[in-house]
């Protein structure tokens, strides 16, 4: 691992900020600066295309994971792919996107327990009590939960630029065991009252700080930082 673990230790405390979709190194610079301590390299998804490739994803790590914590987002759906492709680009941190079974994440659990383990929870029309199985049924082997947005117009479960429902996402926070991140549609215009209004342990963004170009926007991304920053320092 070319990581430093001790960065691992506040991972879901409260107040967290993640950006997802790491292009390249001097993105990652960027955001680490902009005060950003976790970042999302996107590998092998389901609906939408790769930036990088796995072997940039280690340089970006490699070059960085000493000042920050890097995650694998992916569609992966199997412990034996998850390990290996955590393990390939030097990341102990994982968020799953995927149709993983219970059983399977136990596996997971067991193979690599260094790993920590975020579990998508896509918010969508009419799944509210679906969630709340889902979070009663992986509470035990994840160490937080992500509610992102379903999109009905391309099937996408994450990284759609859209918001969804946050009273759903609040019912999930007051009942899970395990910490919520809140992703989906975030801008620094709504952050805060995102924040206020769900309490999550922490908050993703991703198409929220970027350009029409894809690229993420340091202006963007400090005025997000700083508004999410107060916004939790008010929720505590």
């Amino acid at each position: 691992m070319q990581k430093d673990e001790s960065m691992n230790a506040g991972a879901f405390a409260h107040g967290s900020i993640h950006v997802a979709g790491i292009i390249d190194a001097a993105e990652a610079d960027m955001l680490i600066d902009c005060g950003v301590a976790f970042l999302g390299l996107p590998l092998v998804l389901g609906y939408h295309d790769e930036d990088l490739t796995a072997d940039e994803a280690a340089d970006i790590v490699a070059r960085h994971g000493h000042r920050a914590t890097f995650f694998l987002i992916t569609y992966l759906s199997t412990a034996d792919d998850v390990v290996r492709l955590c393990r390939r680009i030097g990341v102990s941190m994982v968020q799953l996107h995927g149709e993983m079974p219970v059983t399977e994440l136990t596996k997971l659990r067991r193979i690599a327990p260094d790993l920590r383990v975020l579990k998508s929870l896509i918010v969508g029309p009419g799944r509210r009590e679906a969630l709340v199985r889902e979070v009663k049924d992986y509470a035990a082997t994840v160490d937080a939960f992500i509610t992102d947005t379903f999109d009905p117009a391309t099937g996408a479960t994450g990284a759609t630029g859209k918001t969804h429902d946050w009273s759903i996402s609040q019912q999930l926070v007051a009942q899970s065991p395990k910490p919520v991140i809140l992703a989906g549609g975030l801008t620094a215009h709504n952050v805060a009252d995102a924040i206020a209004t769900v309490r999550p342990a922490g908050v993703d963004v991703h198409t929220g700080i970027e350009d029409a170009n894809g690229r993420k926007v340091e202006e963007l991304a400090r005025r997000f930082v700083v508004t999410a920053q107060r916004a939790f320092a008010a929720a505590a």
